[in-house]
């Protein structure tokens, strides 16, 4: 069956396009969610208007995904969180509450899967998250992650670190630099 696309369909064609279906996709699928028609002579005429319009939306909606990305970059977010001495966290930031703060930060909702992240952050410090926009527009930013409160750390005296270098026969460079003025 022929369908006239009204709008642009993943993996079958573009607005404005005359592609051939099998029945059943388009009269359960495609024209009920008012995706496609059925491709008659005088909408076959119209073809070429509703690519243009589709071509002139398209190229708005890039526009606006550009400028987005631009705002989007210069974006940075902090997050605090639990964490242990080595800076693991003990849960982790996930791309649906970076999203949603994201989303906050812009004044508009992001969606989760648009952020390209293999997997939720579970380590302290800065983190840089890609993000895909529109087609050809990808944005990143920046994600740092604070612990809450203080972590406990392991102090060494600057005399003990001297006499651990010395028994495994290493230098200290500070040293050397100075001594070299």
């Amino acid at each position: 069956m022929e369908i006239l696309l009204k709008q642009d369909v993943e993996n079958l064609g573009s607005a404005g396009d005359i592609v051939n279906v099998k029945p059943g996709f388009a009269r359960n699928y495609l024209i009920p969610r008012g995706m496609a028609m059925p491709a008659t002579p005088g909408l076959r005429k119209q073809a070429n208007q509703i690519k243009e319009a589709a071509e002139r939306r398209r190229l708005r909606e890039l526009k606006t995904a550009q400028d987005l990305a631009d705002r989007i970059s210069q974006v940075t977010l902090i997050f605090k969180a639990k964490a242990g001495e080595s800076g693991r966290l003990y849960g982790s930031v996930t791309s649906a509450a970076i999203a949603e703060k994201l989303g906050e930060e812009l004044g508009m909702e992001i969606d989760r899967r648009d952020l390209r992240m293999e997997h939720s952050l579970r380590e302290l410090g800065d983190h840089e998250i890609a993000i895909h926009l529109a087609q050809g527009v990808n944005a990143a930013f920046k994600v740092m992650v604070e612990p809450e409160g203080e972590l406990e750390k392991d102090t060494i005296s600057e005399e003990e670190l001297q006499e651990a270098a010395a028994e495994q026969g290493v230098v200290v460079v500070e040293e050397a630099a100075e001594e070299a003025e």
